[in-house]
């Protein structure tokens, strides 16, 4: 009579503990097979991490649930399984905090991409994220579990004040990259130029310093307080299309309506049919001065970005080169006039 009892005081709980582990394990596989459909059935691919954040989630909920189920029935004394039900409830807790910061961590970087210049995603602001999210998770739990958090908060409070004194350097460049986000006027990915002459990609900014990448893959660093007071210029904005001026001189000899509509013909076709060129972009030139030996002017041309004037520029002065020698154009060579002192003979070789 004792003998069956006793297993099942034994089994029932091991049993709620297989069930929970089980039960979680194809729950989450069978539940993940669908949500991971939905973003590409509906070419919502930048939806993809936020499927991936609750990973992990139902089979912690689904084995909590058995273990708490195997001390209810396991018989325990009222003092070990109140213990145990705390522990229980601290570990969902986190389970949950961590669950939730990989959801906003999601959302930040969905609405990152769909809105780049509103809310830039950074390093520190990923970090930012995760520590109010994980220290507001830690005050719940501490709560649920009947630990009071009001002198936690007094003593974080009165040893803040403290630990700003002592970090005044480091505070100064938190709230400068906090400042630099919230602005909008540096964002990763941005061409700027600093005027100390340093120039290159904005790669992230951090709670300490920005990081800039030069075209030679070299990185600058900056700390976030002296960039915030520094003068410096950035192509990215108001938008990353930029105009692209080449100078060109053509001889006087040369009709200036032919050389116009040959130079804009080789300007639209680079518009069109070079990388980093805008189709959409109308080229336009402007003559400007009688130099010396040439009649100059501008190509107004446009990039998609900084970098791109390099590729733009090169073709296009290709492009143009060989056109005006077919068409019979001159370039002519730079002449600088030189004027002998009295008796003095230049010679002509």
């Amino acid at each position: 009579m004792f003998f069956p009892i006793a297993i099942l005081k034994i089994f029932i709980p091991l049993g709620l503990i297989l069930c929970g582990l089980i039960g979680g394990l194809i729950f989450e596989k069978r539940l993940f097979t669908k949500l991971k459909a939905i973003p590409q059935i509906h070419k919502l691919r930048r939806y993809k991490n936020l499927v991936e954040s609750l990973k992990g989630m139902p089979f912690v909920i689904f084995f909590t649930a058995g273990i708490y189920g195997a001390i209810v029935t396991s018989g325990l004394t009222p003092t070990i399984e109140t213990v145990l039900s705390k522990i229980i409830l601290a570990f969902l807790l986190g389970a949950i905090t961590l669950v939730f910061s990989r959801l906003s961590l999601g959302f930040i970087r969905v609405y990152s991409q769909t809105s780049e210049r509103v809310l830039p995603l950074t390093s520190l602001l990923e970090n930012l994220t995760r520590l109010f999210i994980f220290t507001l998770g830690t005050l719940i739990i501490l709560q649920s579990i009947g630990i009071s958090i009001t002198p936690l908060l007094t003593a974080l409070g009165v040893g803040g004040i403290s630990i700003g004194l002592a970090l005044q350097t480091t505070l100064a460049n938190l709230f400068s990259g906090l400042n630099i986000i919230m602005s909008r006027k540096v964002n990763p990915g941005d061409y700027v130029k600093l005027e100390t002459g340093e120039e290159g990609y904005v790669t992230d900014v951090t709670w300490r310093h920005t990081t800039i990448r030069e075209i030679p893959n070299n990185l600058v660093v900056v700390p976030n307080s002296q960039l915030v007071s520094a003068t410096f210029k950035n192509y990215a904005l108001p938008q990353k299309e930029m105009m692209v001026l080449i100078e060109v001189g053509i001889s006087y000899k040369s009709d200036l309506e032919k050389v116009e509509q040959v130079t804009l013909e080789v300007a639209k076709a680079v518009m069109r049919e070079v990388p980093g060129g805008v189709p959409e972009f109308e080229p336009f030139v402007r003559y400007h001065s009688f130099g010396y030996f040439s009649i100059n002017f501008t190509v107004y041309l446009a990039g998609q970005e900084y970098f791109d004037r390099l590729i733009t520029t090169h073709e296009f002065i290709k492009r143009l080169h060989k056109r005006y020698q077919a068409e019979g154009i001159k370039i002519p060579f730079p002449i600088r006039p030189v004027y002998p002192q009295d008796g003095e003979k230049i010679d002509s070789q």
